[in-house]
């Protein structure tokens, strides 16, 4: 109980005054235990920090996860639209502390996989095959998801959910217009080796050798991710996800 209470506290705090300008004294003492206290529990206040995003960035990949493997594309997109959201109306607060301190967000692990998930998010929202008016279009509504909850924080999650969602639907109902700038069926899609392909045009799994390899070239042979999507036939998020599992 006194570890979830720190936890709940240090969001506050984080979320309050930010991250870097709260000690953990501030904590301790708002939480009503001794300083000797909060270390047996956390050693550091980037254990605390840790275990803050973690839930997060966990709950934040399995939604998407899930969303990805409904299969029809329009039921993906709407699945992954609202995973992203509730995650972020259920973690407020750490979201909220994240945007205080932007550093933290360039910062590995989180940063990484935050990249791999908000790749992902455009990937599912955007559909198989899509020209760059849905791609920009989709980016839009992604982050159309996140900010509202910082920036109306005060407003109640079910009624901030209500109209967020709305949001997107305008947004998504004006696709019409930009059908024309759409991608002719293979156009961006770069097939994996040996040909291997989903339904809807979407590239299989990687396999655990090209996942080795992915990390070699990386980390060896200086390739960005944009060059290791192209050479594998996946998506920047596939990349990313491959590269945050080391």
């Amino acid at each position: 109980m006194t570890r979830e209470r720190i936890l709940a506290v240090a969001a506050a705090l984080f979320a309050e005054r930010g991250y870097r300008a709260t000690s953990m004294q501030e904590i301790a003492d708002r939480v009503g235990i001794t300083k000797a206290a909060l270390y047996y529990h956390f050693a550091a206040k980037e254990d605390v920090l840790h275990e803050l995003t973690g839930p997060v960035l966990d709950e934040l990949e399995q939604g998407l996860n899930e969303a990805e493997a409904a299969g029809d594309p329009e039921t993906v997109r709407w699945r992954a639209i609202e995973a992203f959201l509730d995650v972020h109306l259920r973690h407020r607060d750490t979201l909220l502390m994240l945007v205080r301190d932007m550093t933290l967000l360039v910062q590995a692990p989180v940063a990484d996989r935050f990249k791999a998930a908000i790749a992902l998010a455009n990937t599912l929202v955007s559909g198989p095959r899509p020209g760059l008016g849905k791609r920009v279009r989709a980016a839009q509504v992604v982050a159309g998801l996140a900010d509202p909850v910082v920036m109306f924080r005060d407003v109640s999650p079910a009624r901030l959910r209500r109209l967020i969602l709305d949001g997107a639907r305008t947004l998504l109902a004006a696709e019409g217009p930009i059908a024309d700038h759409a991608a002719p069926p293979d156009a961006g899609a770069v097939p994996e080796p040996g040909g291997r392909r989903l339904a809807g045009g979407r590239p299989a799994a990687l396999t655990a050798e090209e996942v080795d390899e992915i990390r070699r070239l990386r980390e060896t042979g200086g390739l960005g991710v944009d060059e290791l999507a192209e050479r594998y036939g996946v998506s920047r998020a596939t990349i990313y996800r491959s590269l945050k599992t080391q």
